[in-house]
């Protein structure tokens, strides 16, 4: 049991998965022409339609993606989800709870991207999975597939309808890892696999056209109760069988999900938001603490860790991504000022949970 449960627990930065528009019009209304109004009302309800935004998605049916398009929807901006299967969109995003949400297949996602005001890149493939050499490709090709795919769509636009921002998620694999060190923006990239899937990811995003900002936000270990990490550790502890895994001494660099999802929505509408950006909390934990909260906000003790080998039998060279880890600190979102919910974990986790018992 211990090791189908250390299986699962293999967190990852899932960011996994908009609109015909012809050149001159788009099907969401008049593209930005302003009308001047003698009624007040009237210029009040232009005014507010002017700060509409529409925002292309890829990895939208990932973790990160339903809560971002969620936020952007309930503001009323328009949204456009790049996906591959349609089906599946349909099913995370039904009509009758987002309505004027435009589900793009592949074959559309140029029209989509071409007259939106901004684009956010979330997909790529889990890496929560034992990585055989064909995995690993994956892994890589998943990221850098589509990051190149939305920066040609962006760079073949012409100026009046390309984008202006393009948000491109990468992850705090970046920095490669280790015990002793904190990692800021201003750190360089490590030498392992997952360092240079990284690397190569940023590398494709920054292809883009010289007038686009862009933001890289390298992401950490998200916690929330519909996905992640720690969706799949609460029944483990529940059944009083949780623990560290490994020594327990790595670190984790966390974020609460509406952190995130909120840092991401900053860098669509703030200008000052560019270049790279870590999205991780400030105060990042070691693994044996994080669990030891875990289990003091559930009840239940944190007494049961999971041996190196264990997961090395069970996820081989994939293993790395939860027995080794990286101190990294948000230190650009902490001086351009981003407001975070969630500084400490107990508090992101009591949050999580007293939602979860809410909802039950």
């Amino acid at each position: 049991m211990e090791l189908s449960a250390a299986s699962s627990l293999a967190w990852t930065n899932s960011i996994s998965s908009h609109i015909p528009i012809p050149q001159s019009f788009s099907v969401f209304g008049a593209r930005r022409f302003r009308i001047c109004c003698l009624n007040s009302e009237a210029g009040s309800a232009q005014s507010q339609k002017d700060k509409q935004m529409t925002v292309s998605v890829t990895g939208a049916t990932g973790f990160i993606g339903r809560r971002l398009v969620q936020k952007l929807h309930s503001d009323d901006h328009r949204v456009c989800i790049l996906t591959r299967s349609r089906s599946k969109a349909q099913l995370i995003f039904p009509d009758r709870d987002f309505p004027g949400i435009v589900i793009a297949e592949q074959p559309e996602w140029k029209n989509c991207i071409q007259g939106s005001n901004a684009v956010v890149n979330l997909a790529g493939m889990p890496i929560s999975t034992r990585w055989s050499p064909e995995i690993k490709k994956e892994i890589k090709q998943s990221r850098i597939r589509v990051t190149s795919k939305v920066v040609d769509f962006i760079n073949d636009s012409q100026d009046e309808v390309r984008p202006t921002v393009l948000v491109s998620a990468t992850a705090v694999g970046y920095y490669g890892t280790s015990e002793t060190r904190v990692f800021d923006e201003q750190s360089p990239s490590g030498n392992d696999y997952l360092a240079e899937v990284c690397r190569e990811w940023e590398a494709t995003a920054l292809r883009v056209n010289k007038n686009v900002r862009v933001a890289l936000i390298r992401i950490g270990v998200v916690l929330g109760k519909d996905g992640g990490a720690l969706a799949k550790m609460i029944p483990i502890f529940m059944m009083f069988a949780g623990g560290p895994l490994g020594s327990g001494k790595q670190w984790f660099s966390w974020i609460h999900l509406d952190d995130i999802v909120n840092l991401i929505y900053e860098a669509i509408v703030n200008p000052s938001y560019k270049g790279v950006i870590n999205g991780t909390a400030p105060n990042p934990v070691r693994l044996g603490e994080l669990c030891k909260q875990l289990g003091s906000v559930l009840g239940r003790p944190s007494w049961l860790p999971v041996p190196d080998l264990a997961l090395k039998v069970v996820l081989g060279e994939g293993a790395c991504v939860v027995l080794e880890g990286q101190k990294v600190v948000p230190g650009r979102a902490i001086e351009l000022g981003f407001p975070f919910r969630y500084r400490h974990v107990e508090d992101a986790l009591k949050a999580i949970l007293a939602r979860e018992s809410l909802e039950v």
